[in-house]
């Protein structure tokens, strides 16, 4: 393949569009037959990607991201990337969503449609809304993660929150952004995710925990709360009282070089994760363990009762408020620490 294509495609996000191929030199029975023959890949009806490009990607983020890049680069000035699509673009941690569409918005009067894949969204927009990425137009971080509340409601919208916070938002960039949408369909969603975000929520995970926290009414969820036991300081997820929460899953025991964080071996991890519970626990908490099924369908309602049965039980056996001792040394422990390690 002419190398000037090949780099062509790595400095144009992948994608290519007919034109630009032809402008490079490819001649139209040049595409056909790399198409044909497996070299290049069809994203979407006059916008093509190498096989090796996506063959790289997977399914939840990279392949719907060069989706979205595809369909932008043929629509013509005013649309945007928005929601789903700004999200992916941006490195914005979301819920994978039943139906995954491209998203794009220009401004206009609230509606939608849906066409080949593509979610078409008028609604209006500043101009400081509109950034460029990498060459691209889309709705900065503030607006995407609002977005993504009204469209698909408070599970998507705690984490798309969250993550915006962690990735610098403030939480009054977020206000201004739900703050014209009071009568936009979803908009009570956004607001309430806007003020319940949290930036100390480290992943989708324990966004998702502290919304089955508000749901079991057991309290507001305190995230990051440092334990000193006997050997170390150990970071919980969530606190309710003198409940502790935690979020498991599979990424402690899947090994850092396939996309995890464990360093050991699965049954060294767990093994460990016994210990530091008992430790814990030790300093007179109740433990909860949240696992990612446990948010959906009939698991959910069977956690929200496992929640309020032990938070029931903290409040027996060591009251309602959380122990003073505990209190000082968190916040001494808070006082010295630039940032939570996982441990």
């Amino acid at each position: 393949m002419d190398p000037r294509v090949l780099a062509a495609f790595a400095t144009h996000g992948g994608v290519l569009s007919r034109d630009q191929l032809l402008d490079l030199g490819a001649a139209p029975s040049e595409i056909r037959r790399s198409v044909r023959q497996g070299q290049w890949v069809r994203v979407r009806r006059g916008v093509y990607t190498t096989a090796e490009i996506w063959e790289a990607l997977d399914e939840y983020v990279g392949r719907p991201r060069l989706r979205a890049r595809a369909a932008i680069l043929q629509m013509r000035r005013g649309w945007v990337l928005s929601h789903d699509s700004s999200a992916h673009e941006q490195g914005m941690a979301i819920l994978t969503p039943r139906e995954p569409f491209v998203h794009v918005t220009r401004p206009g009067f609230t509606n939608a449609w849906t066409e080949y894949g593509v979610k078409h969204h008028l609604a209006r927009f500043t101009d400081q809304q509109r950034i460029v990425v990498d060459g691209r137009p889309v709705l900065d971080l503030a607006r995407t993660a609002v977005d993504i509340a009204r469209e698909r409601g408070t599970k998507d919208g705690f984490v798309s929150c969250d993550s915006a916070m962690r990735m610098g938002v403030t939480r009054g960039e977020l206000q201004v952004a739900v703050e014209p949408m009071e009568n936009w369909p979803g908009s009570r969603a956004a607001r309430l995710c806007v003020k319940l975000a949290d930036p100390d929520a480290d992943n989708p995970h324990e966004s998702l925990g502290r919304e089955l926290v508000y749901e079991a009414g057991i309290g507001v969820p305190e995230t990051q709360f440092p334990v000193r036991t006997s050997y170390g300081v150990k970071w919980c997820d969530i606190r309710v009282g003198n409940h502790i929460i935690e979020t498991d899953g599979k990424i402690k025991v899947t090994p850092v070089a396939e996309g995890g964080v464990a360093t050991q071996s699965p049954r060294d991890v767990m093994w460990n994760e016994r210990k530091r519970e008992r430790l814990v626990r030790d300093r007179r908490l109740v433990v909860t363990r949240l696992y990612w099924e446990d948010y959906w369908g009939e698991r959910r309602a069977a956690a929200i009762r496992r929640l309020q049965a032990d938070h029931a039980d903290s409040v027996a056996q060591f009251g309602a408020v959380l122990d003073p001792e505990l209190a000082r040394e968190a916040a001494e422990i808070r006082a010295h620490t630039v940032r939570r390690r996982t441990s």
